[in-house]
């Protein structure tokens, strides 16, 4: 439990950065709802029908003028690209950082295994994710309740739930690549979060690219879908479980048999 509480307290500055930022940005956007209600009723049909830029982000299957289709695109990506951005940064570092840092000779000469260091990492990794969450749909609730809508709370629920799955995938696969890893690599984190929503746009640009669905994580995020089919679709979340399944296992047997620097 000390190494749980000591990466919690020496990621805290990037959880507070990170959850006021996506937090702030997600009350603005609601805030703003109201003042654009009718606006984006007018030039809903507009956006439906520009062909594949529609599709490629999911706005030819709702209506602007709803709060939810609003939402799902504007506040969706916010938590969908920014969320899988912080949780691809501390995946990416956090077994990575002990080589770079020069604190592995440390870590790794008291009477802790190898699996409980993985273990607890991992588990502070999931409680910063879960925190940034929580802090996220506290501000949504609140600024819902002020300006006076009443949206559909099951199909909410889902979208937050499906991008705090998202997020784990993204942190998990990440976290493997971390096991492999000598020295951080904050780019290269990002690079997997970016990878995985442009796949998505790519996959949604025409019907031949639909396989490439089961490879990103953000085709069961996508909350113009869960809008119009009332749920998560289960065939790519399916296969997302698997990959961070997959993912945090390797890690697991990556890092115990690593040569550490």
């Amino acid at each position: 439990m000390t190494l749980l509480k000591h990466e919690l307290s020496e990621g805290k500055q990037m959880l507070f950065i990170w959850t006021a930022i996506i937090a702030g940005m997600f009350g603005v956007c609601i805030f703003v709802y109201p003042e654009m209600k009718t606006q984006m009723e007018d030039i809903s049909g507009m956006f439906s029908n520009l062909g594949s830029f529609s599709a490629a982000f999911g706005m030819d299957k709702i209506n602007f003028g709803e709060f939810l289709g609003f939402f799902s695109v504007e506040c969706g990506n916010i938590l969908g690209l920014g969320g899988s951005f912080f949780a691809a940064l501390i995946g990416i570092s956090s077994l990575a950082k002990e080589e770079k840092e020069q604190t592995a000779e440390f870590l790794l000469t008291h009477p802790i295994k190898r699996s409980s260091i993985v273990l607890q990492k991992f588990c502070a990794l999931l409680l910063q994710i879960f925190s940034l969450n929580i802090v996220v749909i506290l501000v949504t609730l609140l600024s819902i309740s002020a300006i006076g809508e009443t949206p559909d709370a099951k199909t909410l629920s889902l979208m937050f739930l499906a991008y705090f799955i998202l997020q784990i995938e993204t942190a998990s696969v990440c976290f493997c690549c971390s096991s492999f890893l000598n020295r951080k690599g904050p780019g290269g984190g990002l690079g997997v979060a970016a990878l995985f929503y442009f796949i998505n746009i790519l996959s949604n640009l025409t019907e031949k690219m639909n396989f490439l669905k089961f490879i990103t994580p953000f085709s069961y995020a996508e909350g113009s879908d869960i809008i119009s089919e009332g749920g998560i679709n289960f065939s790519y979340l399916s296969v997302g479980l698997i990959v961070t399944a997959l993912s945090i296992t390797t890690a697991f047997y990556q890092y115990q048999k690593k040569d550490i620097a």
